[in-house]
């Protein structure tokens, strides 16, 4: 092993890094508000299907601007970029709790806000390999990288614990219900509840990090962090050009955005194989935590054993190929006659959360050491907004086509083996690597 050149870190990165995990965290957390619940919140809001599809639809719509963040990371540093994100996510927190008695008013309240919170997502999602270059060393690099990209998907996994637990069904299965009925006020009143306490927690993070949220170090911690980086307009061309790099930008994008529209509609997708609110959310919420604190374990080995990225992606497509396959087969019970419990559901579903969301990570440092010296935050910016273009995509259709659910189940498996044969045909290379190895400071 190489050891990488001497850098200067400080302690407070670590502080660094929390404010940005828990503002990630926060973001996943009011995205995915709405999909865990969908059955309660058709009952207090007068939501539609196209509503719930459109509630997570605002998602990928936030990331029409994704550029402008990208090119205000890069000029103006974290601070102002995520004092910003987190200035907007606050409002659209905000705008979700107004208490309106018309209805048709509240849903385009809560709409709006949906949208301001999908706005922050191009920081969240994007910034981690920027933040980690910028304040750790070449051995933390990737565990930092990991720990700031997965919280977003922790934050969403927590809406499917806190959803369905806190907010009772109209069925009557919350674990939480006081009452022997789920009326309609009873429903409204807990869903308002959780869009209240989500305010605080948005508001509270936005004043943490006016308080105290530097853009960069003193002093860089690596050679590649001190580096001139290409311009905007030169990064866009290079990108552009570089075969390898749209190579592994549709083997991340295809698959982990088909995968964040199916999470973000799983209750949906599960209600016709008669499984409840609360077990979808269980469901959702495994799969989910499986895949960040596997993609954190992958991360540190990555660190550790360096060169390995490849092999490491060939490795979890290939589980998250077969875990798709053997859900969408097990829904297709009729035909397959595969069991369909509880059990198989939670099995598939978890597998297939760990090997994709561990994923995540371990692409967004293969995608910088491909295309160095090319910034972070524009590297990272292309890719999400791909996967945010094919999340898009899959869920504009699912508000035409939502009274039957195999062709969205068929495009998980599609979309891994996708990715599995890019992968297959990648040439890895490491130049940032290379630098901070060879260089001394």
């Amino acid at each position: 092993r190489l050891a990488p050149a001497a850098g200067r870190v400080y302690g407070r990165r670590w502080l660094v890094l929390l404010l940005f995990s828990v503002l990630s965290f926060a973001q996943g957390l009011v995205w995915n508000s709405w999909g865990p619940i969908q059955n309660s919140a058709r009952l207090a809001f007068g939501f539609s299907s196209w509503d719930i599809a459109l509630l997570v639809f605002w998602g990928p719509i936030g990331f029409v601007p994704c550029f402008f963040f990208m090119w205000l990371m890069d000029k103006k540093g974290l601070r102002v970029t995520v004092l910003l994100t987190s200035s907007l996510m606050v409002l659209g927190a905000g705008l979700r709790c107004v208490p309106v008695s018309d209805l048709e008013i509240r849903k385009k309240l809560i709409h709006g806000g949906q949208l301001l919170n999908g706005l922050a997502g191009p920081t969240v999602m994007n910034a981690a390999p920027f933040l980690s270059t910028t304040w750790f060393s070449p051995d933390e690099r990737a565990t930092a990288t990991a720990i700031a990209s997965l919280l977003n998907y922790l934050g969403a996994a927590g809406a499917f614990l806190v959803g369905p637990l806190v907010v009772p069904s109209p069925n009557g299965t919350s674990h939480l219900l006081l009452g022997s009925e789920g009326n309609t006020e009873h429903i409204k009143d807990r869903i308002e509840a959780v869009l209240y306490a989500e305010f605080g927690m948005v508001s509270l993070i936005f004043s943490a990090a006016l308080a105290y949220f530097p853009s960069r170090p003193p002093f860089p911690p690596s050679v590649a962090a001190a580096s001139q980086r290409l311009s905007y307009r030169r990064s866009f061309c290079r990108l552009l050009s570089n075969f390898r790099f749209l190579m592994i930008a549709l083997a991340y994008a295809i698959p982990l955005g088909v995968f964040s529209g199916w999470s973000g509609v799983l209750d949906l997708i599960l209600t016709p194989v008669h499984v409840s609110q609360v077990d979808a959310g269980w469901i959702g919420f495994w799969s989910i935590v499986g895949g960040c604190v596997v993609g954190i374990a992958m991360a540190r080995f990555a660190d550790f054993i360096r060169g390995m990225l490849k092999f490491i992606l060939l490795l979890l497509l290939s589980g998250a190929t077969l875990a798709s396959t053997w859900f969408t087969l097990t829904c297709l019970n009729s035909v397959t006659h595969l069991p369909l419990t509880t059990a198989t559901l939670y099995t598939s579903c978890i597998l297939l959360g760990i090997f994709l969301n561990s994923s995540v990570p371990i692409f967004f440092e293969l995608f910088v050491e491909t295309v160095y010296p090319v910034p972070e935050g524009i590297t990272c910016g292309v890719v999400t907004f791909l996967s945010n273009v094919f999340m898009g995509v899959l869920l504009f259709f699912l508000t035409f086509y939502h009274t039957e659910f195999s062709w969205f189940n068929w495009c998980l498996p599609g979309s891994c083996l996708l990715s599995l044969l890019l992968i297959l045909c990648f040439r890895e290379s490491y130049d940032r690597l290379y630098l901070d190895v060879v260089v001394s400071v």
